[in-house]
């Protein structure tokens, strides 16, 4: 890893989260082609720019100051699952309890870009501390949780989007006015699954 915060690694890496999580926070202003045109652009520079900083990361003791909410975290999620309606589930064949089913797990890529939010919105209000320590450790936990969570998620979240974009027997239709999905209390939400794990 680049010896400081602010090598030019690191400045394109906090660039291309911010642009991210703007984006991301957009979407009630945007239609599902919009999203989705976007988003398999933004998702692959997103890999490519963070898997640049990950040699010689070190796990870090240290959880940096974290700011999104439960709520921030629900209305994220979902403002994507109204934008792709429908396509927002898929089958995901590398979910951790897969080896313990003989079919394929139904998630939702709307879960995959919260999680994916909250690790790059928590890492960049600690950028904004101006102080280099805190903004390494927060880097350090913003890569290793990259390796262990959060990576595997967005590139679950590009093939899936990747098929509803690219099938030429899906008619995209603009989703703007479909209800935001009601959170299923069967359902263990990541967020709090994940908070839990730390």
């Amino acid at each position: 890893m680049p010896s400081t915060p602010h090598s030019k690694e690191n400045l394109e890496f906090i660039t291309v989260a911010a642009e991210f999580c703007l984006f991301l926070e957009q979407i009630p202003e945007i239609n599902k082609h919009q999203f989705l045109s976007h988003a398999v652009k933004y998702l692959p520079l997103l890999y490519l720019k963070t898997s640049l900083l990950l040699d010689d990361t070190d796990e870090t003791e240290t959880e940096p100051e974290r700011i999104v909410t439960e709520t921030d975290y629900e209305i994220l999620r979902e403002s994507v699952a109204s934008v792709l309606g429908m396509d927002d589930n898929y089958l995901e064949v590398f979910h951790p309890d897969m080896q313990y089913s003989d079919t394929p797990i139904a998630v939702t890529v709307s879960e995959n870009m919260a999680d994916i939010y909250q690790e790059l919105k928590d890492f960049l209000y600690n950028c904004q501390l101006g102080d280099d320590e805190a903004m390494q450790n927060a880097l350090t936990y913003c890569l290793v949780s990259f390796r262990t969570h959060w990576g595997q998620k967005l590139l679950n979240s590009l093939r899936a989007l990747h098929q509803v974009l690219y099938n030429e027997n899906n008619n995209i239709e603009d989703n703007t006015e479909i209800s935001p999905t009601q959170p299923d209390d069967s359902r263990d939400i990541s967020f709090f699954k994940h908070q839990r794990n730390k």
